[in-house]
């Protein structure tokens, strides 16, 4: 197993930075919110429904506390800590009262009764209850951090570059979350990281509510523990279902194509809906994981003909001449036609696999598969190994070959950048993925560079 930094090296880092983090917290935060104090990080939306919190709060308390330059394990222990206080609680106190609105005349009886089954809670009163919760587990920790909040843990070098490019918004989402066993609070031997990318269109609801809810769905699906794959199909199916329930409440068009990849101890797990891709490069050869659901796909068109819709060659294939793609989360008012169900696939790993990419259309739509490893090596050459700063690369390559949709590209090594050059591998090829391998190897790098940037 290639090895960037050595772990004693790692731990010995986290120990040195997390009294220095808590110290600074207490300083900026030495007591609780007051109603008056205002909120330290942006409050997720107006109302949230009850199977809506945890996510939400989850996506809070890592935004505020990664702004902070919290151990990311460390953070994500903290705020599984502080979420799982909070829904011990009875929140009925921040349940929000309808308000009296005259209801349209041609609205129908079922959309009113689903209406009146949710019940929605103020966020801006559960997030102000949040941080106290928070606050009250940082300065409990500052006296003594908990063992599991200290473990060493596996570290990743995860490349990702996202633009918005010529279009007028940034409808694209990314996940990098290495640290999901401490989010979740799995206490199991199989370590977890999670990587995802949403491709959104129609506004950036569904991608960003997709970037919040799929991971955690994920997380409390039984089958996680013996059946991953199975697990992302139906968090993608729960996300689609929590996000139409939101489209309906708040009127939202949008929708969102969206790919994953979970690193399962020694195996890989990928689901998908939509044109978004992920592909794994294996000793420079690409494997093929996934076939994208598009209009064009004969499957596809016959599935969306069987339900009474058409797909329609425009400017590109598309259904019912709105949407040019054919499953994708959210999407209200084509459903069922554009559907909400995802693919999976697993693969054991073997310990020779290079690297994944996950990205959206905008970089696969002019940037083939058997022309990734090139420019990948051609990069590592140039910087001596040094892959922080590849996906920057790849997203210009894709600009400049002409794109001119929002570009998101995620490159996460398997093995260290390093070793790539040191094997002299070289690859054009495709190779089709070899689901039923039963090799066994974690081949995971332990240098952690996380960069994220966003235009």
């Amino acid at each position: 197993m290639a090895s960037g930094a050595p772990q004693n090296s790692s731990r010995m880092a986290c120990d040195s930075e997390i009294p220095g983090f808590l110290d600074a917290l207490l300083r900026d935060f030495p007591a609780p919110l007051s109603l008056e104090s205002p909120l330290p990080w942006k409050v997720p939306g107006t109302v949230l429904s009850q199977e809506e919190v945890e996510a939400e709060l989850t996506e809070l308390a890592m935004g505020f506390l990664g702004s902070r330059n919290a151990p990311p394990s460390f953070a994500a222990a903290m705020t599984h800590e502080a979420v799982s206080q909070l829904l011990r609680t009875d929140l009925s106190e921040f349940r929000r009262l309808p308000e009296e609105e005259e209801e349209e005349e041609e609205e129908e009886e079922e959309e009113k009764d689903e209406k009146a089954l949710v019940t929605l809670l103020d966020a801006k009163s559960l997030a102000r209850s949040f941080f106290n919760w928070l606050w009250e587990v940082w300065s409990r920790w500052q006296k003594q951090v908990p063992m599991t909040a200290q473990a060493p843990q596996r570290q990743w070098l995860v490349s990702i570059h996202a633009i918005r490019n010529t279009r007028r918004k940034m409808e694209d989402r990314h996940v990098s979350l290495p640290a999901f066993n401490q989010l979740f609070g799995l206490s199991d031997s199989v370590p977890r990281a999670y990587f995802a990318v949403f491709d959104g269109h129609g506004g950036t609801d569904a991608a960003r509510y997709a970037s919040v809810h799929v991971h955690t769905n994920a997380s409390h699906q039984p089958e996680l523990l013996t059946d991953p794959a199975a697990a992302l199909k139906e968090a993608f199916r729960c996300t689609d279902n929590m996000f139409l329930q939101k489209a309906k409440r708040e009127r939202l068009q949008s929708g969102t194509t969206g790919v994953c990849a979970l690193v399962a101890g020694a195996a890989l797990h990928v689901a998908w809906l939509g044109d978004s891709q992920v592909i794994l490069v294996q000793q420079g050869q690409v494997v093929k994981l996934m076939e994208p659901h598009r209009p064009e796909r004969q499957d596809e068109k016959a599935r969306i003909e069987a339900l009474g819709g058409f797909v329609s060659l425009m400017d590109c294939w598309r259904v019912n001449g709105t949407l040019a793609v054919s499953r994708a989360i959210g999407d209200v008012f084509q459903k069922p036609y554009v559907s909400g169900e995802a693919d999976a696939a697993s693969r054991e790993l073997t310990g020779s696999e290079d690297y994944l990419l996950l990205a959206c259309d905008g970089f696969f739509d002019v940037v083939p598969h058997h022309e990734v490893t090139g420019l990948v090596r051609d990069h590592l050459l140039k910087h001596k190994g040094g892959g922080m700063h590849v996906a920057e690369e790849l997203v210009a390559a894709a600009r400049d070959r002409g794109s001119h949709d929002n570009i998101t590209v995620m490159v996460v090594f398997l093995r260290d950048p390093l070793e790539l050059l040191e094997g002299g591998v070289q690859g054009t090829g495709d190779a089709q993925a070899d689901v039923g391998s039963k090799n066994l190897s974690t081949g995971l790098s332990e240098l952690e560079i996380n960069t994220s940037q966003r235009s």
